[in-house]
């Protein structure tokens, strides 16, 4: 009888033999979740959150625009859209919030507003074993990253990740589509009395320099500095912009006090719809489109006016 040579089994085959042979028996562990932070450092969760609470109602939308409305269980106060987050309920306002009800609720994740939202509370419920996710949206490009990072929180890639491409796509079509065109001057009122703007650094001039809106108080070092009427005489913008909230009076209707103002004298007063304006939330891009047609209403007077 014949015997064959015995061939030796390397070890490395055998310790991949014996790795696949417990693999089944071992639980799988997910990575980290790496979340950025609005102060440069990241957020790590162990798994997708489950129970979420948002401290602004910008968040809340941004939630749902990223499919995870499902997830809260608890927001602040003006938290509006889509209407189903008015059934939500609601642990104070964005300025102060019930920090003994956020921890009943015990959330998997808290997000909050960076420059809204008051450090002294989201410190203490970071000692309190919460997670705290901090963002902070100056630039409408960054509506789309924030969608598509709260979807991975929530693992909800299927329904975020999509949206923050069609936004994405959207302001591509607004640059692309505005790029070149005349600039428009414009003085933005977030108040009249007393009389408050926007600076250059603001997210509404960010998002109105798409459409080639130059504000005339870009300048100023203040996000929403307080300004005077001599200086918005003095600077004579080309338009007039407000916010637009229903029920209440047009807020440029003053300006048809003075005549001598470019944008009295064309009529160029632009009325914005508040809510979508004046958050950074995908309805922003809504806001933006129709600013662009506006400012176009504008250099179409001008030229009119040049004949």
């Amino acid at each position: 009888m014949t015997r064959h040579p015995v061939r030796m089994i390397p070890r490395r085959f055998l310790i991949l033999f014996f790795v696949l042979l417990v693999m089944p028996a071992t639980p799988m562990v997910f990575a980290d979740l790496s979340l950025p932070q609005a102060d440069g450092g990241s957020l790590a969760l162990a798994a997708p959150a489950k129970r979420i609470i948002t401290l602004a109602p910008n968040l809340t939308e941004l939630v749902f625009a990223a499919g995870a409305g499902d997830r809260l269980v608890a927001v602040v106060e003006y938290s509006n859209y889509p209407p189903e987050a008015r059934q939500i309920p609601r642990i104070g306002d964005a300025f102060r919030v019930d920090l003994e009800r956020i921890a009943e609720l015990e959330p998997d994740l808290v997000i909050a507003w960076k420059s809204g939202n008051p450090q002294a509370a989201l410190q203490k419920l970071t000692q309190l074993d919460i997670s705290v996710w901090q963002i902070e949206i100056t630039r409408p490009q960054e509506i789309p990253a924030a969608v598509e990072n709260i979807s991975r929180a929530a693992g909800s890639e299927t329904i975020g990740r999509p949206a923050a491409r069609q936004m994405r796509q959207r302001l591509e079509t607004l640059k692309h589509r505005n790029a070149g065109k005349t600039p428009v001057d414009y003085f933005y009122q977030v108040a009249a009395r007393p009389l408050y703007t926007v600076s250059g650094n603001h997210i509404i001039s960010r998002s109105l320099a798409i459409c080639g809106g130059v504000n005339v108080f870009s300048g100023l070092p203040a996000l929403a500095p307080q300004v005077t009427v001599e200086s918005v005489i003095v600077a004579n913008p080309q338009a007039m912009i407000a916010p637009d909230t229903k029920g209440e009076s047009p807020a440029l209707a003053s300006w048809s006090g003075w005549p001598r103002l470019q944008a009295t004298q064309n009529n160029n007063f632009i009325y914005l719809p508040a809510d979508e304006i004046s958050q950074a939330t995908p309805r922003l891009l809504d806001s933006m489109e129709l600013a662009c047609e506006l400012l176009d209403r504008v250099r179409a007077r001008k030229f009119r006016g040049r004949d």
